[in-house]
This record gives C-alpha cells, sequence and structure tokens, in this order.
C-alpha cells in the first residue's frame, strides 16, 4: 500500500466514532490511568524476583497485577495475559519453576524499565531471545509499550493481521525477529503519516488492530488488499458497537458517582476538586466544571506525581486552608490496584498526618478490593488509611450524609476498613 492509500486509511480510522483511535486511545481515561501504575507494578515484578519473592504461579504474582492492568484496556489488550498464564503440563512460559529463567526476565524488565533509547531496549530483546526461554515470546511486548510508548508497539494475532493486509507481508505471531521488523516498518509508516496520527504507537497499533479483526476492511482497489467475508465484517461492527455500548454505560456510572461525591462533599463544607479528564463532563443537566475548582491548590510536589493526583477521581479540600481532607478512586472497571496507587502516592507526598481515603466501588467487587488491600506492597504504610464505600451504600445514604454530617468522617459509618492490611 502506497503512502497515499494509508493516509486515506488512517483518515477513514479516525473518522469512525467506533474505532481503537476514537473508543481507547484519544478519549480513554483508563489509558492515561494506566501507564504510572504499570511502571510501579514492573518495579514490584523486578523487586519480588530479586527477593525470592515472586511465587511459582502467574496467580497471585506481582506479573498478574500488571497483566490486569493492561487487560482492563479492553479491545486492543482483551487476551494480553493469555500468554503468561502458567500451563504446567506444557512448562510454558517457563519463568515460574524455573530459576535461572525468573532472574533473566527480572534482569530483561529492569533493563528496559531504565533504558532511555531504542538501540538498547532492542539489545535486550535481542540478548532474551537468545536465552530462547520456552514460551516466552513477543507478548512481552504489551508491557514494554507501557514503558516506552513511543518506542515499542504493543504486539497482538490482530496486529499482526492487520500488519500483514496492509503491508503486504507475512509476519508470524511468536518471533521477536519478526516483531523487531514489524516496530521497523511501523515506525517508518508513522514518520510518514505524521501529523495524522500520534508519536505514541497506540494510535497506529489501534489501526492495524482494526484493520486486522475486519473493523476497517481495505479498498477492494487496493492492491494485495485484505478480504473480509461480508459476515465477518458485520460481527466485527456488532462486536465493537456492543464493546462501545457497555463503555458508555460504564461512564455513565462513574460520573454519577462523581456527581454525588462532589454534592455531598459540597453539603459538607469543602471546596471539591475531580480529575483533569472528567471537569468538562455533565449528566442529567449537572456540570462538574460549574460545581469544582478549576485547579488544585499548591502543594508543591514533583511534576510527575503532580500528574498523577490531578488523574484521582474526587478530592475534598478544606476552604479555610486551603489543604487536602479527603480522597476517593472510584473503581467501576479500572484497576483497583492502579486507584490504591494513585492515594498512596498522594497521601505520602503530603507527609504530614495520615490521611483517610476511599476507594468506591460495585458490589461485585468488593472481593477484588480486600484482596487488593492485603498484597504485601500495602501493608505497613502509616500516612494512610484506606477505607472502601461500596456504590449501594453510596447511593442509600448520600442524601442523610449530608444532612446530618460535619465533616468527612460522617463515612465512616457506610466505610469498611481492612484492618489487616493498613493502619
Amino acid at each position: 500500500m502506497n503512502i497515499k492509500d494509508l493516509i486515506e486509511l488512517t483518515r477513514q480510522y479516525k473518522q469512525d466514532q467506533e474505532s481503537v483511535y476514537n473508543t481507547w486511545f484519544i478519549y480513554n481515561d483508563i489509558r492515561m490511568k494506566a501507564f504510572r501504575s504499570i511502571r510501579r507494578g514492573v518495579r514490584d515484578i523486578i523487586a519480588s524476583i530479586k527477593s525470592g519473592t515472586f511465587g511459582n504461579d502467574f496467580k497471585g504474582s506481582p506479573l498478574e497485577v500488571v497483566l490486569n492492568c493492561i487487560t482492563e484496556q479492553k479491545q486492543v489488550f482483551e487476551g494480553a495475559a493469555h500468554p503468561f498464564y502458567w500451563k504446567p503440563k506444557l512448562r510454558i512460559p517457563d519463568i515460574y519453576e524455573n530459576e535461572e529463567n525468573k532472574r533473566i526476565f527480572g534482569q530483561f524488565l529492569e533493563n528496559c524499565l531504565s533504558a532511555n533509547n531504542a538501540d538498547k531496549i532492542i539489545k535486550e530483546i535481542i540478548k532474551l531471545d537468545e536465552y530462547k526461554i520456552k514460551g516466552l515470546g513477543p507478548a512481552v511486548a504489551n508491557i514494554l509499550y507501557f514503558l516506552h510508548p513511543t518506542l515499542m508497539p504493543p504486539f497482538n494475532t490482530a496486529m499482526v493481521k492487520g500488519f500483514n493486509a496492509i503491508f503486504s507481508d507475512k509476519k508470524k505471531l511468536g518471533s521477536w525477529q519478526h516483531y523487531l521488523e514489524m516496530r521497523e516498518i511501523i515506525i517508518k509508516a508513522n514518520g510518514e503519516l505524521n501529523p495524522e496520527l500520534s508519536k505514541d504507537l497506540g494510535a497506529i497499533s489501534g489501526l492495524l488492530f482494526d484493520v486486522g479483526i475486519g473493523k476497517i476492511a481495505l479498498n477492494e482497489n487496493w492492491e494485495n488488499a485484505l478480504k473480509f467475508e461480508k459476515d465477518k465484517l458485520e460481527k466485527a461492527l456488532k462486536k465493537r458497537h456492543i464493546e462501545v455500548l457497555n463503555e458508555v454505560k460504564e461512564e455513565s456510572e462513574h460520573l454519577r458517582i462523581q456527581l454525588i461525591l462532589t454534592e455531598l462533599g459540597r453539603s459538607l463544607g469543602y471546596n471539591v476538586f475531580v480529575a483533569t479528564n472528567d471537569r468538562t463532563k455533565s449528566l442529567d443537566g449537572k456540570s462538574l466544571e460549574f460545581m469544582t475548582l478549576p485547579a488544585l491548590p499548591s502543594l508543591n510536589l514533583p511534576k510527575d506525581v503532580t500528574k498523577t493526583v490531578s488523574l484521582i477521581d474526587v478530592i475534598w479540600i478544606n476552604k479555610d486552608i486551603e489543604q487536602i481532607e479527603c480522597a476517593f478512586e472510584i473503581e467501576k472497571s479500572t484497576s483497583i490496584y492502579s486507584g490504591i496507587l494513585r492515594l498512596v502516592d498522594l497521601a505520602s507526598s503530603l507527609g504530614d498526618k495520615q490521611y483517610n481515603f476511599f476507594l468506591v466501588a460495585p458490589n461485585l467487587r468488593e472481593k477484588e478490593i480486600i484482596a487488593q488491600l492485603k498484597r504485601p506492597s500495602f501493608s505497613n504504610i502509616d500516612c494512610v488509611s484506606l477505607r472502601y464505600i461500596l456504590f449501594s451504600s453510596l447511593y442509600e445514604n448520600y442524601s442523610a450524609l449530608g444532612r446530618f454530617g460535619d465533616d468527612y468522617k460522617i463515612l465512616f459509618k457506610i466505610a469498611n476498613l481492612v484492618n489487616t492490611c493498613i493502619y
């Protein structure tokens, strides 16, 4: 496909309101929140391998936490965890019971995490490939993407199919060599498409994905175009439409909880700040922008911490002293782990007292919240006491809490504390 045709295809991709570009890359809050959490999770993997606490199974390991953060991106990364499930009969991927392979994997992640250019990462990939660790292939690239989104594209079956269709190639899924060859072509094409797509390789990878699943059918007149049967294309379109409708429903409930917490905070006498990427949203004629602060008070935090804190869903601020009093992360479908990290980052950065912060989540996620709060990495944290509030409790009681409460401590009436974790 020549560059003219590729530009036309890219514009078609960007104009489709149900494309990966519009439903994941541009407007998806989950994507924005994932990067810091995944970097922190990779550090936990490295530390656990070094200390000998990584474990001998995917389940319960810090690698599971990282892959959960990635797979919650849905669409593009839906099956990203599957290659890492421990399959005892096949002994793949051989990084759980083989201590040497585990060490090699940890060293690979550590070197890639600290790398500051593509050449260093490629060198580490080639070294890892030379060890021929059974079952450990280019699926790891999905982790690398979240560490270096402008240098490493993600990698899955649909993207390979889309790549082969667009670039008339025959790349294979399980080959690191083919991944690196694809990467070179993707980066070259992305440069030629400038300014149509971002330098973040998630944008062009989404294009490959949409072509690979049949969401975007290539023009029959284009040379070597991929031909999709009509029913296959219609099935892909229907699946994406259902996904988009579910995401809209989830976003609506998330926003409804944000509005409740905003109104409750104001009725208790606080100024309220909501995540910067949510400020312009409104529901049922109520606009967050007109109910909340345009910016956080000056906290003198490092730039990366400030960016993370600004994505916390709701923060209550004491009007008199302009200091943070209380904070909430709403976890409708996003990673519980990521939400806890943001709250702990905020509390540890403020550092002058113990704060009471809250996770707010659907009833169905209660067991998941308790499991995350019991993780060793969140034990013995003295800067914050984390409680969780279930949606049903908040819906039932928020009006009464606003009428009868004096400050945020009224929330203790409906909040739950996992005593075995954080004190």
